[in-house]
């Protein structure tokens, strides 16, 4: 942990996006140089682990008691917190504009405002690409956002009232879901739905018998799940995923979804009253106003410092790429955000005292992947599969360790102090002993 040290009273940094990054770095240079140096903005009230958000839609997490309140972390980490949209970015006057905050009656909590800074940092995160894919936009859900999670997660609770009403008059009446994408997301939601709708039906639903009214069908373009990640984990997850009868489609480019259909390139059609997209990610619209340069999907390119050409604006995780090795960027996951927190706070810390800041790049380092394929189950590789060897976790030891991501993630915003160690106490609990949300 690095002292705290007195900080030249005019620098203002304003990191923008409460995320697993920018949240991380605002804790960290708030707890050494106080409130008055750091300002953290986001659009929401609370904090929610975006890698967690496949169950919220599910309904096996509670989004409200999972969430973390900025201002609680702002008051117990030393920052400043700001709630609103970023509107616009202006690099000559230094200031961004935030929007107005209006409560669910359209009611002004907090007005537009104006925010000066020397170094801004922007963790705006991704969102979702179409790859202008006619109609996705219109009929898929994603899950970019908090929102979208309940939304889905009320929709789907809908489709299977609907199904099991339907069942007294039409016995071959089924719930057909397709999701587009099989990356971590798709893979993992798709197993989180199908344990999560047996609770479900058990419980409120007598007609509706998950294992045989619900169809849920993961299309993906590559010739094979989780392409990114080694082979040893895409067998294994393709193996536990047909285990829980769930279909698995590659090699298939969606070319069109409608209401009620997902079709693809080659001519293949898959029923669905329910499309979730999780086929890829893009940078934010707003980038594209700052006039700085972007790469293919809308993302900043940083150089090996993490920095714009603008010597103000810094940027890590999912709405930038920075340089790694043989001319491909950082992968976007959650651990490269955490590790350029790391790095910023370093660098960040340094500009804050007028101290020459440091003149190593950023490395990115693999420590693998893990994916969870259930309450009880999961499959991982450790010690930097994508960079050379690694070694193959699955079963509950893989779950144990996927969960343990979350609880370091927290431990990072929450430091060390008592009301820390409670609330990882209390999350572990509610980790453990899942349940189902029914309303």
């Amino acid at each position: 942990m690095m002292p705290k040290s007195t900080s030249a009273p005019s620098e203002r940094i304003v990191i923008v996006g409460g995320g697993a990054g920018g949240l991380e770095l605002a804790a960290k240079l708030g707890r050494i140089h106080g409130r008055q140096h750091i300002t953290l903005v986001d659009s929401r009230p609370f904090h929610i682990w975006k890698p967690s958000l496949h169950e919220a839609a599910a309904g096996t997490l509670d989004i409200h008691q999972e969430g973390l309140s900025y201002l609680m972390l702002a008051h117990m980490d030393g920052f400043t917190f700001a709630q609103g949209w970023l509107e616009s970015v202006d690099r000559e006057r230094r200031l961004i504009t935030v929007g107005a905050v209006n409560d669910a009656q359209g009611q002004e909590v907090l007005p537009r405002r104006e925010l000066a800074y020397d170094t801004l940092v922007l963790a705006l995160g991704s969102t979702s690409n179409f790859f202008n894919t006619p109609g996705a936009a219109e009929h898929a859900v994603t899950l970019d956002t908090t929102e979208n999670a309940e939304q889905f997660r009320l929709t789907m609770l809908k489709a299977m009232a609907q199904v099991d009403l339907a069942k007294v008059r039409d016995p071959s009446a089924r719930l057909d879901l397709v999701i587009v994408g099989g990356g971590a997301t798709g893979v993992e939601l798709a197993v989180e739905l199908t344990e999560a709708s047996h609770v479900v039906s058990a419980y409120g639903l007598p007609n509706f018998r998950a294992e045989r009214d619900l169809a849920i069908t993961l299309v993906e373009g590559a010739p094979r799940i989780l392409s990114a990640l080694p082979e040893k984990i895409s067998i294994a997850a393709t193996n536990r995923l047909t285990e829980l009868g769930i279909r698995v489609e590659t090699s298939c480019r969606v070319s069109e979804v409608t209401g009620n259909t997902v079709r693809t390139a080659d001519g293949r059609e898959f029923p669905a009253q329910l499309c979730m997209w999780a086929a890829g990610i893009k940078g934010p619209a707003l980038l594209a106003d700052l006039d700085l340069p972007l790469n293919k999907l809308g993302q900043l390119e940083l150089n090996e410092r993490l920095e714009t050409p603008d010597p103000h604006i810094l940027a890590l995780g999912d709405c930038c790429a920075a340089p790694w090795r043989d001319g491909r960027t950082v992968p976007a996951r959650a651990q490269a955000a955490h590790q350029q927190a790391d790095y910023l706070a370093k660098k960040l810390t340094a500009r804050l005292r007028h101290a020459p800041e440091p003149t190593a790049p950023y490395v990115y380092q693999d420590h693998g992947s893990l994916v969870s394929l259930g309450q009880d189950a999961g499959v991982g590789s450790l010690m930097g599969k994508l960079a050379g060897r690694g070694l193959f976790v699955s079963g509950t030891l893989a779950r144990l360790m996927y969960m343990s991501l979350h609880l370091m993630h927290h431990r990072a915003v929450l430091g060390a102090s008592r009301t820390a160690s409670l609330a990882l106490a209390r999350l572990l609990m509610r980790r453990t002993r899942p349940r189902v949300k029914l309303h």
